[in-house]
Parts: structure tokens; sequence; C-alpha cells
């Protein structure tokens, strides 16, 4: 289905291509041929009407080009360049423009059709000899130079042929003699256009200082010089348009008296003309990006000049044939006779078909030949066939040119301007020129190496969780071997970081591993033995899993992995007791540890040796931007091709600091239901749209990639450390960590993006429970940090090129609209009880508002749990009263007979749009019908869950994932250690661990045993505190208290020791960390993540602040809620006074005598609401173009995947599934390659892709 969808796209790309090219050039020669002296179709007299429409599709591009420039510099910095820079730029826009203007319209409409035709191809002469002049000051005189010679050669041997049958034909014709030379010379002219392509590259090799300054304020300065260049060349089109038509002898008044008939064949002509030249280019860019520069670029562009030739040309053929053959041979007639009798002797009045009338014009400008002489047809064709074969030799460079996916435009194309008066050629020669080499083909576009770190957080995942993220890290080390040399595009290495790792067993000296600890080394050993044996016929042989190492560390302890495949996976185990736990603290730790330690230190030691500062930065610099983090949960499924295409994001464009893929939700039940078309929804539209028109303002922390450069910037990393020292820092920083650290990069300019194509998969909540709890942290999270971002808009809009006011007043209206939603929700159910039961519409909104009013109350009164039961039945009941809802919507549009009110037109466009935006994800289309339940869910979701959460917004425990000790456990109470008591424990593990090291040293003979300094170090007085749940306990894995008393004595076994015991399957060496890296660990726990004490008097605090926090942000939210609504029931009083007021019509348009009132208020956020989602669907039409030409560009340049296998996969009798399902592929290398054009180095690369079956389990 895949290679199907890849296919098809790509033949659609060449088709299109070739379609509107073939369109644009056709329009506009025929736009020249109806201005040729003698045409009928349109009369001499109305000549200068062809003429500006002419000027029009010359003038079209620089205007786009000058309003795209004009956003730019109101939205992002422009730089102003320098008077010579100016100067240089305006006098050669001048000559192209000038050029342009007099070859289109004051020499080509004298000229035979196909000298139009093919006379374009010229304008390739001086490219032709600036690439001779680029390959030898690059000292590369090879083969590559003979193609531009010889195209060189070939243009002017087709001007010369041009020069020899035009001067030859009539040599006393004045006239035509100044139109010849005219075109050859507003040709040269034309070819100027391109000089930038050349001259940055012979001023890299010359010592043209003058030449290497032009062209780098040129690349500094584009945006204001694109601005003075399309004001230029609007300028100059005018005034040779405006100068050449009263020297002609023609008058500008016919342009107001013009008939209809030729009025509407003019329009047409130029309206095909400019489309089909802006869809043309826009699609050529496209076919770029998607690495199908041959096939959908170059050579549909080749083809088009021939195809021109051939509809212009045979219907002239066919109709003289015709014509002699109606006479049946009683007279003899030559092309000379038949244009004298036929083509110049009809009547000007256009009766019937204007075809025939355009292919008799068309003949008319050949009429001038004697098209029976084989000397002039020689002359004519000889021509055309030199220039086209010149265009096609001074071109042949792109053949051999490697394009990326998803490049960006700027390498690509030299101008953003295209030429709609030659579109193949401007495209042609406007692509990027490179010197060619022997070894250009494998050097070209070659990306540095990327580092890739996998980064999992752990808490209490089940055993299925784990199974998935580890089953793709293994996927992904397939995927791309560390031990393959030829794989140079990124390389990776894998962490996790679990949280809380460790427990107190009694009778013991030494904290153990917990359960959930020991079940992920028991699923890396399964998943190890699977991806070993996965070519062998299964249970007949089972391979020996390598030594792996252990190592203590002052915050746990770390094990380390080494995959089949060469790559790493590095586990480290917290121990609550030495190191702060809970996720955004675990993502401090390795934001430093991988950042700080492993990236910057090595420089560190290098700088101090001496070595220049200025080459250390740039290589820091360099690493920096080309290492990437991916964050991950520690449930999340993904395929290795889903973390391929978010590193294209983030290595192609400089600017993205992170990218986030296509979230899928996985479980099942009615809370999983509701989820998967909510995160459908939700990334449709409104992650879309905030990607095309913005930034993304929140990329998960269960799949996001980011770049490090952009973490370690000023305000982001450090920032992202601080501790929670106010209420609102604990909603905002420790609620929500992936939307906080999105806000810092937003602020200091980075963008963030979303790739559609990227999918992964985590667990949703599966409890009604759970799914109100995980809300309740996101929701005031997030409202923390949109009001955080729209607080600084004057700011950020400055220092973010991204993030314009336009968008920022997007979000405005969003935020709005989600703060209202429980207003807007109780309006909703008011109008269906008016409608229903017969109400006043006053009474039906007081009776709406009562229930939540009374929910509102309880919220503040009762515990969290008993919040949830009486939301959970109410959403209950609210579900049957949405189902009534929504057939009373139906039922009034058919009693009615109507769909034309106000209401009833905004559920049918919605309805639409989210059928159309369904059908644009087939493969997510069944989702569509989860769309019922997420209905009849609203009032759940935007009534009772936001009360809930606004209410509970107090409450900063996690809610999701907590373990609670089980039923019948002895609960025990925590007291705080005194100084004494932790001494004493921290001696007992001091001796537990020494003992440990004797039975290590059996396995590990010379090796020491670290002990960490921090172990020994007292506690700081005073620390921050841990943040409090206030209403519900933050219970985790129950600690048992040390007691006082010496337990009694049994064999001391450090966490070491028991998990060498416990990991059957792979023997663990113990290992001990390098001293420096200690020191790293001590002080950055001593610095950022020493564990928060227990000071009761900070909680109490703390508690007091987030409650009054609450009281204020709840008055203001359900205030403004109580405003919308008193406006609502005040305008409702006053009744058809302050009503808007629209006709009724039937299906037929027909009006019914009666007037759908609406309440303005409504009517205007109706308004708003539909022009928020309007602006959302053409947006997901935009990102959905570009989503299909990064994923086909991605199949075309990976190795195709081979077929999988028959068998499926088991271990222990136990099938292995995962929501990504995938099919085993082996690992034998193919010889079949998906494209010949730039695979050369991956030829010894194991096709190893993967393919996606929602139905099935797991195949690895």
């Amino acid at each position: 289905m895949i290679k199907l969808l890849k296919i098809l796209t790509l033949i659609g790309m060449a088709i299109v291509v070739f379609g509107l090219a073939l369109c644009s050039k056709a329009s506009f020669i025929l736009l020249i041929t109806l201005s040729n002296e003698g045409t009928k179709t349109i009369p001499d007299n109305q000549k200068p009407v062809v003429l500006l429409c002419i000027a029009c599709a010359l003038i079209t591009s620089s205007v786009l080009l000058f309003i795209k420039s004009i956003w730019k510099a109101c939205y992002k910095t422009s730089k102003l360049p320098s008077k010579a820079t100016l100067a240089a730029v305006i006098i050669m826009d001048i000559l192209v423009s000038g050029g342009i203007a007099i070859l289109t319209i004051v020499a080509m409409p004298h000229l035979d059709i196909v000298t139009n035709v093919t006379i374009l191809n010229s304008v390739a002469v001086l490219s032709a000899f600036l690439q001779v002049i680029t390959q030898c000051t690059a000292k590369e005189r090879n083969r590559f130079v003979v193609p531009p010679i010889t195209a060189f050669l070939l243009l002017l041997l087709g001007t010369a042929l041009f020069l020899y049958l035009y001067i030859t034909k009539n040599p006393n014709d004045t006239k035509m003699l100044i139109w010849v030379g005219l075109a050859v010379g507003s040709a040269f002219l034309v070819s100027l256009n391109w000089w930038e392509n050349y001259c940055r590259l012979i001023c890299q090799h010359t010592g043209a200082v003058a030449l290497k300054n032009l062209c780098r304020d040129v690349s500094r300065c584009r945006n204001v010089l694109q601005i003075i260049s399309c004001l230029v060349r609007v300028a100059v089109t005018a005034s040779v348009v405006g100068a050449y038509v009263p020297l002609a002898g023609m008058d500008w008044d016919i342009v107001t008296a013009i008939p209809s008939r030729e009025t509407r064949i003019i329009a047409i002509t130029i309206g095909v003309q400019l489309i089909s030249s802006v869809l043309c280019h826009w699609f050529a860019l496209l076919a770029c990006k998607m690495h199908a520069l041959r096939r959908c670029f170059i050579l549909p562009l080749y083809l088009a000049s021939l195809a021109v030739m051939a509809l212009f040309v045979i219907p002239v053929i066919v109709y003289y044939q015709d014509y002699r053959t109606s006479l049946n041979g009683t007279l003899a007639i030559n092309f000379t006779g038949y244009c004298n009798g036929v083509v110049d002797g009809r009547n000007g009045t256009l009766t019937g078909s204007v075809f025939p009338h355009l292919v008799l014009d068309v003949t008319h400008t050949l009429c001038f030949l004697d098209m029976s002489k084989i000397m002039d047809i020689g002359m004519l064709t000889g021509s055309a066939v030199s220039w086209w074969l010149g265009l096609v030799l001074a071109t042949l460079h792109l053949w051999y040119l490697s394009v990326h996916r998803i490049m960006r435009t700027q390498d690509l194309f030299i101008r953003r301007l295209y030429e709609g008066a030659f579109i193949e050629q401007s495209l042609l020669l406007n692509t990027r020129f490179d010197v060619q080499t022997r070894g250009r083909r494998k050097d070209r576009w070659r990306f540095e190496t990327a580092m890739v770190y996998l980064c999992a957080t752990m808490w209490h995942e089940t055993s299925d969780e784990m199974m998935n993220i580890i089953i793709s890290i293994f996927r992904l080390d397939r995927y791309r071997p560390k031990r393959e040399k030829n794989l140079k595009d990124f390389t990776f290495e894998a962490h996790i970081y679990f949280d809380d790792a460790f427990k107190q067993v009694e009778g013991s000296h030494g904290r153990h591993l917990n359960d959930y600890a020991k079940t992920l080394v028991e699923i890396l050993a399964e998943v190890y033995a699977i991806f070993t044996n996965i070519n062998e016929n299964f249970f007949s042989k089972k391979q020996q899993i390598p030594d792996q190492t252990v190592i203590r560390t002052p915050y746990g302890g770390r094990l380390v992995l080494t995959m089949p495949h060469g790559n790493n996976i590095v586990v480290h185990f917290k121990d609550k007791e030495l190191i702060r736990h809970k996720k955004r603290w675990s993502q401090i730790m390795y934001l430093y540890y991988l950042l700080g330690w492993k990236l910057m230190t090595k420089y560190y030691k290098r700088w101090q040796k001496g070595e220049a500062e200025m080459e250390l930065k740039a290589e820091v610099k360099t690493e920096k931007h080309n290492t990437y983090l991916l964050a991950l949960d520690g449930d999340t499924d993904f395929q290795p091709s889903a973390v391929m295409l978010l590193i294209d994001r983030l290595k192609m464009y400089p600017t993205v600091g992170a990218a986030c893929g296509r979230i899928h939700p996985t479980g099942s039940g009615p809370a999983v239901w509701f989820q998967k078309f909510e995160y459908a929804i939700s990334h449709w539209l409104q992650k879309t749209a905030e990607h095309v028109i913005g930034c993304v303002l929140c990329s998960p922390g269960c799949f996001s990639l980011f770049r490090a450069e952009a973490l370690m910037d000023d305000n982001v990393m450090k920032r992202y450390a601080t501790k929670s020292t106010e209420a609102s820092h604990y909603v905002q920083y420790d609620q929500g960590e992936d939307r906080w650290l999105c806000t810092l990069l937003l602020k200091q300019g980075w963008r963030v993006e979303y790739n559609a194509a990227s999918d992964a998969y985590t667990n949703a909540p599966e409890d009604f429970k759970e799914l109100y709890n995980q809300r309740r942290r996101w929701g005031p999270s997030t409202l923390a940090n949109v009001v955080d971002l729209l607080g600084a808009t004057s700011v950020i809009s400055k220092k973010n090129p991204s993030m314009s006011k336009p968008f920022m007043f997007y979000q405005l209206f969003a935020i709005t609209s989600a703060i209202l939603a429980p207003a807007t929700i109780c309006l909703m159910i008011a109008g269906f009880l008016s409608f229903m039961l017969g109400l006043d519409a006053s009474w039906a909104l007081v009776l709406a508002i009562i229930p939540p009013a009374i929910y509102l109350i309880l919220c503040f009164k009762l515990k969290a749990d008993t919040q949830i039961t009486i939301a959970g039945i109410m959403s209950v009941i609210y579900a049957f009263l949405m189902l009534v809802v929504t057939m009373s919507i139906v039922g009034s549009m058919i009693k009615d007979r109507t769909i034309l009110t106000p209401s009833s037109i905004f559920v049918v466009a919605m309805a639409i749009i989210y059928v159309i935006t369904a059908l644009m994800h087939p493969q997510e289309v069944q989702l569509v019908f989860h769309g019922f339940l997420y209905i009849i869910c609203i009032p759940s979701a935007y009534l009772l869950l936001t009360i809930y959460s606004m209410v509970n917004m107090n409450n900063v425990s996690w809610g999701t994932r907590e373990t609670k000790p089980a039923p019948g456990a002895a609960q025990t109470t925590t007291t705080p250690q005194t100084r004494t008591e932790k001494a004493k424990s921290t001696f007992r593990r001091l001796f537990c661990w020494a003992k440990c090291c004797k039975k290590s040293n059996q396995y590990t003979e010379g090796r020491r045993v670290i002990v960490s300094e921090e172990n020994l170090m007292p506690e700081p007085a005073e620390s921050e505190p841990q943040p409090i749940n206030t209403i519900v306990d933050d219970t985790g894995l129950p600690d048992e208290e040390e007691k006082q008393a010496e337990p009694t004595y049994l064999p001391a076994q450090c966490w070491v020791t028991q998990l060498q015991n416990a990991a059957t399957d792979m023997q663990l060496q113990e290992d001990h960390l390098d001293k420096e890296e200690e020191d790293f660990w001590i002080e950055l726990q001593k610095k950022y993540l020493e564990p928060l004490a227990d000071d009761k008097e900070k909680q109490k605090k703390v508690a007091n602040d987030l409650r009054e926090l609450r009281n204020k942000i709840n008055f203001a939210f359900f205030i403004m809620n109580a405003m919308w609504l008193a406006a609502t029931f005040t305008l409702q009083i006053f009744g058809s006074s302050v009503f808007i007021r629209f006709p009724k019509v039937d299906f037929n348009l027909n009006s019914t005598g009666t007037d759908v009132q609406v309440e303005p208020i409504g009517f205007m956020f109706i308004i708003g609401f539909a022009t928020s989602v309007l602006i959302q669907f053409i947006a997901m039409l935009y990102h959905r173009i570009y989503t299909l030409v990064h994923y086909v560009a991605f199949m075309d340049t990976e190795p195709r995947s081979q077929q999988p296998l028959n068998e499926e996969l088991y271990y222990e009798d136990k099938k292995i599934d995962t929501a990504s399902s995938v099919d085993y592929v082996s690992e034998a290398y193919s010889d079949e390659w998906s494209d010949d054009d730039d695979d050369d180095e991956y030829e010894d690369y194991p096709a190893t892709m993967y393919s996606r079956n929602y139905d099935g389990g797991t195949m690895v």
C-alpha cells in the first residue's frame, strides 16, 4: 500500500508539473499570437488590451514576491544593503526586466510561432558561458566542462540560424530587422537574470574582493533587496508597455470599450496563464523537496516546450491538409496560396467556435515563410532544435545534483522570483548550480553526523508498557547499527531515567531495587534474546547474551547494556533519598549530564591544554547544533522512520529548536475512545494550524526531538532547573513541564514544529478518575503558559520570527474560547431546553446553569474522589441530554425543511469540515466513528472537567500511575530522620557495600568499589520543600520506616549483588565511574538535584499559597463566564428589539415567511469560532501536502524494505504485542533500491524498513 502510494504520488506530481508548465507556456504564447499584427481573433485596434495582459503576466510574480517580502519585513528582521550592492542590484534588475518586457511585448509579436516557442530557450546562453568560467576558476577542467561549452555553441548556432532566416527572407524590411535585433539583444539581457548563481562560486575561487562582498551583502539583505527589485521590475515593465503602445500607433482608450466576446477570450487566457504559472512554480518546488528532481522536475519541464510546439503546430498542419483534401485535386495550392486565400482572406467577425480562428491566427505567423521550400523549413527547425538542445545541455548539471529530502527553498533556488513568461526556463536556470567534480555526488549536501540521545523517563510503568519502549529502542538499533560505517546520518544512545527505583528491605543493610526496576531488567534480557535469535528457527537455539555492566553512582545505580548492533542503553536507577525525583528533575538530570558532561567536558579539557579558543567555540557550536535529544515516556512505542522524520526537520531548518510527532493514544474503553478522537482533532486541526501560521506551543514529552543548541540557549536549561518557590510555579513548572520547556524555547526565538507523519503510540488513561486527574494537571498548566506567552507578545513577536502578532491574536481567541467553554455549554443546553420544552429562553438559561453551579459549589466542599464520582454521574446524564440535543438539531432541520439558519449552517459546516479532514487522513479515517462519543461527552469534557480542574488547581500531585499499598497492608508513616539517624543509616549502607564488594570481586577482580561522597555529606541546613498535594496525597511505593533498634542480622546483600543474582539471562559485571564523572554528579546534585527537605512549615505555607492562588484565578475565571451568561440573559429579556434577524428559507431557497432570531453576542462568537476552524482547515490542507511530500521523499531516499516473514514471534509462549505493529524484516541485504539518483552512499545498507499494521501484534 505504501509503495503504491509512493508510485501514484510521483506519477501524479510529474503529470501536474508537466500539465501546469504546458498551460503556462501555451497560454502565454497564445497571448503573444493574439497581439501579432494581422491576427483576426482580436482586431488590431484592441491589441493594447492583449499587451497589457502580457505585462500583467510579467509582473505578477514580482507583485507576489513583494507582498511576501513586506510580510517578512513586518514580522522578521531585515537588514539594509550597502549603497554599492543596492546600485548593482537595481542596474541588473533594470537590464533584466527591460529585456523581458522588450522581448515579449515588442519583439515576439512580430515573429512566427515556432520561433516564439523556442527563442525563450536562448536565455540560457550566459548561464552556459558562466558555467564554463566557474568550472575553470575552480580548476575543474574535466568532462563536466564539455556540456556547457556545447550548450553555448548550440545556443549561438540557433541564434545565427534565426538571424539568417529572417534577414535573408526580406533584407529590405527595416522594421523586421529591428524586431529581430531587439529579440536577440533582449534575450541576452534576460540571460543576466541568474548571475548570482555563478558569481557566488566564482568569487570563492578568485581574489575578487568586491564580487565577494557583493554576493555576501546580497545574501544577507535579501529581503530588502527583493522589495526594491520587485518595485523596479514593475516600474520598468509598466514603462515599456506604456511607451510602446503610442509609439506603435495604438490607443489606450480601447481598453474600456472592448467587446464582451473578446474580453472573455483574453480574460480566460490570462487567467489560465497566471494561475498555472503560480501553481507550476509551487509544485515544481514540492517535486524537488520530495527528492524527485529528475522524474518530476527536470523531465516534465524539458518536455513542456516540445509539447507546446506540438500543441500549436499539429493543428496548423491538420487544418492545412484538410483544406487541401477538401479541394479534391481541382486546384493545386501551396502553403503561400493557403495563407493568402484562407488565412488572411477570412472575415474578421468572430462566429461559432473560437478554436478555428485561433488555429488560423497561429498559421498567420508562419505565412511569411515559404513552407514548400526545404531551406526555410530546415533553417526554422535547425534554430528551434539548437535552442532546445542548448537549454538541455546548459542544465545537464541538474541530473547530477544531490538533493536532500525537504531541502530548504533557499538551498534549491537562488532567487524566490519565477518568470511567468518562460516558466520552465526560469525554474531550470534558477536551480542552484555547483562546481562539478568526480566526487561531487558523494560529497554534495552531506550533513554533519548527528548525535541523538533517546531520553526516557520511567516510574510505575507496567511490564507491557516497558516492553513497548524497549522493543522500539532495539528496532532503532537494528535500523541504524553502530557498527555499520556507511550510515553516517546519525548515531544514537538510549538513556532511561528510572524514578524512585529503590526500596528499603526489612532485615537488609542496603537498599534494593524495587519490583518495577527489576521488571525492566528482566524485559531488557527478554528483548535482547528476541532480537539476537530473530533469524534462527524459533526455539531451536538460543544465543548467549554478552556480559553487561552495572555501576554504582552517587544518585543510585546504572546499568549499561550494549544492544546487538552496537548501540547502548543506559538505565539510570534513581534513589530518591540521594537525588530529587519526579519527571522534571529527571529531565534536568539528563539535560545537564548529556549536554553538560558528555558534550561540553571534552572541549573544556582541550581548552585547558591550550588549544585555540576560537576553533573550540566553532566546534562546540557545530556539535550543539547537531546534537538532538529525543524525549520519551516510559510507555512510548515508535518506529525508526518516525525518528528519522523528526531528525529531517531539525537537520534542514536550523531555527527549529524542537519537533514533535503525531501522538496516538492506545488502550480500550470509552475513555480511550473519547481521547482517540480528541487527540485526532487536536493534531489534525490545532497543531497543524499552529505549525503553518506560527509555532506549535507544546511539544509533548512522550515523543519530541529537541536540539541541544536550543536547550543550551540563554534562559532555557538554567531557568528550567528553577525550583518552585511560588504557588504559580507549581502550576506552570511542575504540572506541565513539557509545555513550559517549549514556552522557554519560544521566548528565546526558537521554532517548534509538528510532523504528522512521525507516529508514536502511548497509553492513555482508561479510567474516568485517572483521565480527570490527568486533565486536572494539563488544564491549569496550559492556561498559565499561554497567558505567559500572551503577556510577552511584543517581546516574543520581535525575537521569534514565527510568532507574529496576528498569530498571538489567534491564540488569544483560542484561550478566550477555552475560558468561556462552560458558559457556552450552558447556553447550548439552554437552547435545547427552550426548543424541546417550549420554555422561555431566559428560564431555560436559568435551568441550564443550576446543575453546574451546584457542582461548582460541591467541588469546593468535597474530596477529589467524591467530586469525580459526582462528575461521572452527571456526565452520564449530560450524555443522554446531548444525544437528544443532536437528534433535535437534525429534527429541527427536517421539520423546518431548511439548514440555512445560523445554528444549522454552523453544525453542518463543522460536520463537513471534520469529515473532509478525516478523509484527508485515510489511515485514521476510522476515528470518525469515535466522534459520536466525543459529541455526547462535550458537557463532561468542557463543563464538568473544566470546573473540576480549576477548583482543584491547588492539587499539585501527579494524579496518574500512583501505586497504593495493597488492601489491608499496614500503613506506615515516615517520620523525619534526625541528623544522627541519617548518619547511622549512611554508615550502615557503607558497611553493607563494603561487605558486598568482596562478593563482587569474584566476578571482577581488581575492580574497586566507589562509595559516593554524597552519602557522607550532611544534609544542608535549609532546602526547598517538595511540592505537596493539598488534597490528594502523592503516594508511591511505601517506604518502610527505618527502625531505631538494630534489626535481626541477615547476610548483607546490596542492590548490585541482588541484580547479579536476579539477572539469570545475562551476566552483569560491576564497573565504576571515573573520578571526574563522580565529582560531576556530586556537584550537580548539590547545586540542582538534592532531595527536598520535608519542611512542614514551608509545605503548609505553599499549601495556603496554592489555595489562595486557586481562589483568585477561579474568581476571575468563573466571573468571566458569569458575565457572559449575564449578558446573554439580559439580551434575551429585551427580546426581539436587540436580536439579529435572518429570513428563514427552505431547501429550495424560498422564503418561509418567518425570521430566525439570534442574539448578537452569540452570533459574533459563532462567527469567530467558525473563522478559527476555517483557518485551521485551510492550514490542515496545506500541511497535508507538505507531509505527503516529506513522507514520499523519505520513502524514496531510504532503502526499500524486503518481504516480511510469515512466522509470528513468540517468547515464552507469549506473543509480543505493541501498539505500533511491525512486520519482521530479515537482515539479509537487498539489491533493490528505491531510486538511482543519490543512493550510492547507501549501497551497503541492510534494508530494514518497517510497515505498520493497526490490527496485528508486533513482529520484530
